[in-house]
């Protein structure tokens, strides 16, 4: 058993999905979440950005002993995955590799839409690893670079959301795909305006709640699973809180009273 919290980590508000689901999941763990909003979002960053960024949120949730970071972000998952791996003494969780074998096992015509920020739709992380598990698959990706602000307003349900999710899964639709990957965190807060456009056929792909199967697996392969009733958890962001507590309150249902305004240690050298 190991008490130390899980440490997450995102732009904003949208990792939120994933730990709602590590929190259903694993209801003992300790939680400790960084939201980065002060620099959110991070899909219109370069990779070197979003690199830097990444490194020194982890070396943050590093700071608070944490046994395990889990990087919820599709863009820094996508660039900065193998270098936080590499750098630090604990594991690394990503959120492509699980949403891609979600997506994989409930295709059934072998044409797969990706939809995400323009650094993951650019990283073509999704389709190298849907391709690494069936390499004639199909993959028609779309960015969305309205959805994530749209989200961090509490607009994710708004009308203005459903013109733009309009325009975005057009072509998609057009390519006759059966499953689609939202491909960033943030999106899931947007599954109804996307339910309202997309048909029974298509299945959506939430990689939230497969991240956190890889959680628990690898937490149970150390022996490091909390068995403790409740977990805690603590919420630390890198700009005024409000808005992340107001939107955070509405998805997660509860109070969201320990939110922390931070400063992240600045990191030069990212080789090292």
């Amino acid at each position: 058993m190991n008490e130390h919290a899980i440490g997450i980590f995102d732009s904003g508000v949208g990792g939120l999905t994933v730990l709602q689901q590590v929190r259903h999941l694993l209801p003992g763990e300790n939680l400790i979440y960084l939201g980065d909003t002060a620099r959110v979002p991070y899909g219109t960053k370069s990779p070197d950005t979003v690199r830097k960024y990444a490194v020194e949120a982890a070396n943050f949730l590093i700071q608070q002993q944490v046994k395990m970071v889990v990087v919820a972000c599709n863009t820094a998952s996508s660039v900065a995955l193998e270098l936080l791996q590499h750098r630090l003494d604990v594991p690394v969780v990503g959120v492509i590799e699980p949403g891609a074998q979600r997506a994989m096992s409930l295709t059934q015509c072998g044409v797969v839409g990706v939809i995400g920020t323009e650094g993951t739709v650019s990283s073509d992380a999704y389709p190298q690893a849907l391709r690494q598990i069936k390499p004639s698959v199909e993959v028609v990706s779309a960015a969305c670079p309205l959805f994530v602000p749209l989200a961090e307003e509490g607009w994710a349900e708004h009308e203005v959301a459903l013109l733009a999710a309009r325009e975005y899964l057009a072509p998609l639709l057009a390519s006759k795909i059966d499953t689609l990957v939202l491909g960033c965190t943030h999106y899931p807060l947007l599954k109804p305006t996307l339910s309202r456009l997309l048909p029974d056929s298509i299945r959506m792909v939430d990689s939230a709640e497969e991240t956190a199967r890889m959680v628990a697996q690898l937490l149970a392969e150390h022996g490091w699973l909390n068995d403790q009733v409740q977990g805690g958890w603590q919420f630390y962001v890198t700009d005024v809180p409000h808005r992340f507590v107001r939107v955070g309150e509405a998805f997660l249902g509860t109070e969201l009273t320990n939110v922390e305004r931070v400063t992240l240690d600045f990191v030069d050298d990212i080789t090292s």
